[in-house]
């Protein structure tokens, strides 16, 4: 018989502080991914990390709530980073881009998505709340940013946040209705429904207008 100790299991293994609670922070966003929040409970987040009960709780003594939240922070910055696009190019492939991240990351995500965005369950609360606000606001800042709009007026911030509310409610209707039409058609569509937005404010706004005119007038966006 071997004298060499029995491998442990890798989930057991010695892990940092920061470690072990990125650990169980993705673990639970696997499982929020796919069910809705008060269907995860500390306990499946401890079988999904492979690692006891107690441990879940020594690092989230919140319990689910805490889980929800370091998840959906982790979550929000994930977001946050598909936005992220070098501002060279058309600006509606810049969109696109965006907006294909984007649309795999709700693919991904979609029960966590549905459950975020509809604002159900118990785990929805200010806080919460505020991190949803928080990529909404990212999203709106890229946007100006490719606008090269540094203050925007309110016609602008409304028409930019129209936008970011059209994505989203169109993103929970194509979960609704079975991922259709493909993605590469709603990506396309999201982009000249933005356009159509930017565009018609256009008209009502001289800074939308100017903004437009120096990324090369409204048929830059309208293709």
């Amino acid at each position: 018989m071997s004298t060499r100790p029995a491998p442990t299991d890798p989930a057991y293994r010695r892990l940092s502080a920061d470690a072990r609670r990125e650990q169980l922070i993705r673990a639970a966003q696997g499982l929020f991914a796919h069910h809705a929040p008060e269907q995860v409970s500390p306990e499946a987040v401890a079988r999904a990390a492979g690692v006891s009960r107690p441990l879940v709780y020594r690092y989230f003594p919140g319990g689910r709530q805490q889980l929800y939240e370091a998840a959906l922070l982790g979550a929000a910055e994930e977001l946050e980073r598909c936005f992220t696009e070098p501002r060279r190019g058309p600006l509606p492939e810049r969109l696109g881009r965006a907006l294909d991240r984007y649309l795999a990351f709700v693919e991904d995500h979609a029960e966590g998505f549905t459950a975020l965005l509809r604002g159900g369950g118990v785990a929805a609360t200010s806080r919460t709340g505020a991190i949803v606000d928080r990529v909404r606001r990212a999203a709106a800042d890229q946007i100006m940013a490719h606008m090269a709009v540094e203050r925007p007026g309110p016609l602008l911030l409304m028409a930019v946040r129209t936008c970011i509310s059209a994505v989203e409610t169109a993103s929970l209707t194509w979960l609704d209705e079975g991922r259709r039409p493909e993605r590469p058609e709603l990506r396309d569509w999201l982009v000249d429904h933005c356009a159509a937005v930017l565009a018609t404010t256009a008209r009502h706004d001289p800074q939308t207008a100017a903004a437009l005119a120096a990324a090369g007038g409204t048929g830059c966006l309208l293709y």
